[in-house]
């Protein structure tokens, strides 16, 4: 099956006219219909109904869609690779959102510049989802919030306390004591609903007789943060995810009283009965250097 002509019909399709993929390929209209028409004629099957200069996909045309794009990028990963043949490794590194935007950036070029022919693959999601990234042999390794789980083994690498966060006009800032109820009052930013973190700090309010006013949940600390750079509300947070933020003096630390004494772990984790990579010892040691 020729490339050239999956790719013309790709292209056809995302853009909807024989035209305009014309352009985006530099080739001319009809160097594009004889690709498509020759697609046609390898898979013997119309793909798409031509009304005038109208065109839709036919029912097959659509089923067949998909799995033209993953030939396709099946083939330029193919291709690539190739073109790469003198990296000898690939690191595929699995990491929770707040990790790969607040910590490793500050310690990856260290690492290339040790392992300087080792390409570098970041995944980024949710712990779960981490996990079973591992677990399926996708990543390497993973640096995620504690889980535990059969098939893999975990490494600490560090506990970080989880704080209230405001934004620097905000009239905590000048009081002398902050407590739970004050902090009811105000619209709080949630992240991570039902995890243990999030059942820590609300069972913080309901021991106090209080509810928490939760003006918005989302699903990570990373957009919590932004809420609250963007004065949406007040929000607990873990250090690793504002530390620039505190050093720019765009957010400040809120002690309360009684004060919060929570925090959440950070870990290396890797499938069981693999040996452990040899780049964690490194990538713990300047996680550490940043604390």
């Amino acid at each position: 099956m020729n490339i050239e002509n999956i790719e013309a019909f790709i292209y056809v399709c995302q853009l909807g006219s024989f035209n305009k993929a014309a352009e985006a390929l530099y080739l001319t209209q009809p160097s594009v219909t004889a690709r498509i028409q020759s697609l046609e004629r390898e898979v013997n099957l119309k793909l798409f109904h031509r009304n005038g200069n109208k065109i839709s996909l036919t029912e097959k045309g659509e089923y067949f869609f998909p799995h033209a794009q993953k030939i396709l990028q099946s083939y330029q990963e193919a291709k690539y690779g190739l073109q790469q043949v003198t990296v000898p490794y690939e690191l595929v590194l699995g990491s929770v959102l707040s990790i790969s935007n607040n910590v490793l950036p500050d310690i990856l070029p260290a690492f290339k510049s040790k392992f300087k022919d080792v390409r570098i693959k970041i995944l980024t999601g949710h712990s779960k989802d981490i996990l079973h990234k591992v677990i399926n042999k996708e990543v390497d390794f993973g640096i995620i919030r504690t889980e535990t789980h059969p098939q893999v083994e975990s490494i600490r690498l560090y506990n970080d306390p989880i704080s209230l966060f405001v934004p620097s006009n905000h009239s905590f800032l000048k009081e002398e004591r902050v407590t739970v109820e004050d902090v009811s009052k105000q619209p709080l930013i949630f992240f991570d609903y039902g995890s243990i973190d999030w059942l820590i700090i609300h069972r913080l309010f309901l021991s106090n007789g209080v509810n928490p006013n939760i003006y918005v949940e989302v699903d990570h600390m990373e957009t919590a943060k932004n809420l609250v750079l963007q004065g949406l509300g007040i929000s607990f947070l873990p250090e690793h995810c504002v530390r620039k933020e505190l050093e720019n003096e765009e957010l400040f630390r809120v002690e309360m009283t009684p004060p919060v004494k929570t925090n959440i772990s950070i870990d290396f984790i890797y499938l069981k009965g693999k040996p452990k990579s040899v780049f964690m010892d490194f990538l713990k040691n300047k996680m550490f250097e940043k604390q």
